[in-house]
């Protein structure tokens, strides 16, 4: 009887799928999470928050590599053409998933096949900061003294196609200026930059990476970008409420995998995904860096990336971002 009961088990699993069966034992081994962006920036920060709870929940090193260059792509196509086995995730962002496709004139991957949503992990408002330094108050008294100076005013941003280079180019359209356009590879360059004073006067980044910046005082915070005011920064008003109209930049991120993976290792990852982003230290911490934590499904996750697709084509065509 033993013996029937162990063939029949053994005829059953041979019927399996491959892909089912590697499921099943997934993982065995360290998971790798890429950063497409220098370290110390909000895509690096949010990594290094949600891995510490990933690996205790799937009991394995989940280690974090940033991989820079190309506004995200490089990173992000390391992971889309990686092995479709669930061992390599990426950090995506609105710049690397929504931006890039109408900013690159040859996309490395596809954004909608080559790599595949887990679930959404944190929506980022950006914050238009100036150097402590620099002799304005607001955002009012930013546009008297940058339209007389033209295109001798720099801006800063986290990369070619990045949320903070589109807001940037946005302002210049909605405010009548001609700054220029200055990339760096990731927030981090981009932040020490800034509070040097030496070479750029603004940038439009994300909160997380500039808020410490702005706390202690060596940054001075004009303006946030999104629909209302952040609870990390309530004295600071919206770009709106500024006098900016139109103006709405809001940046999401979310954890990835390469496109084909086993829809039961995404599941799994999505599962262990939504329940770090709900602790509260992970949560918490978040929210303390201006961010609003988010968790969703892979579906609905994939429903962002479609419509913020269109709709970054459309602002990048009206602000003239030429294609790399």
């Amino acid at each position: 009887m033993q013996r029937r009961a162990l063939l029949g088990a053994t005829a059953a699993c041979a019927a399996l799928p491959a892909a089912s069966l590697r499921a099943q034992s997934w993982p065995s081994r360290p998971l790798r999470l890429v950063v497409p962006y220098a370290p110390g920036g909000t895509t690096d920060i949010i990594a290094r928050l949600i891995a510490p709870p990933l690996q205790e929940s799937l009991g394995q090193p989940v280690v974090v590599e940033n991989r820079p260059g190309a506004g995200g792509n490089v990173g992000t196509a390391h992971v889309a053409r990686a092995d479709p086995d669930g061992y390599s995730l990426v950090l995506g962002t609105g710049g690397t998933l929504t931006i890039n496709p109408s900013m690159y004139r040859e996309m490395p991957f596809d954004t909608q096949r080559d790599v595949a949503p887990v679930s959404l992990i944190a929506a980022v408002q950006n914050v238009m900061a100036v150097p402590a330094e620099l002799p304005v108050a607001n955002v009012r008294e930013f546009l008297d003294y940058a339209r007389p100076r033209g295109n001798a005013v720099f801006f800063a941003s986290s990369g070619v196609g990045s949320a903070s280079h589109v807001a940037g180019e946005l302002l210049n359209i909605r405010a009548n200026l001609a700054m220029q356009h200055v990339p760096f590879r990731g927030s981090a360059p981009a932040l020490a930059e800034l509070i040097s004073g030496r070479g750029v006067q603004v940038t439009l980044d994300n909160l997380p990476a500039f808020i410490g910046a702005i706390r202690d005082g060596r940054l001075r915070a004009l303006a946030v970008t999104g629909p209302n005011r952040s609870p990390a920064l309530p004295d600071v008003p919206t770009m709106v409420e500024a006098g900016v109209e139109d103006f709405e930049v809001t940046t999401v991120f979310g954890l990835l995998t390469t496109g084909g993976v086993d829809p039961a290792i995404i599941a799994r990852l999505h599962q262990e995904t939504v329940a770090a982003v709900r602790r509260p230290e992970v949560g918490g911490r978040l929210s303390q860096l201006g961010a609003e934590p988010v968790a969703s499904t892979p579906a609905e996750f994939a429903a962002v990336i479609a419509r913020d697709i269109a709709k970054w084509r459309e602002v990048t065509r009206r602000a003239g971002i030429e294609p790399q």
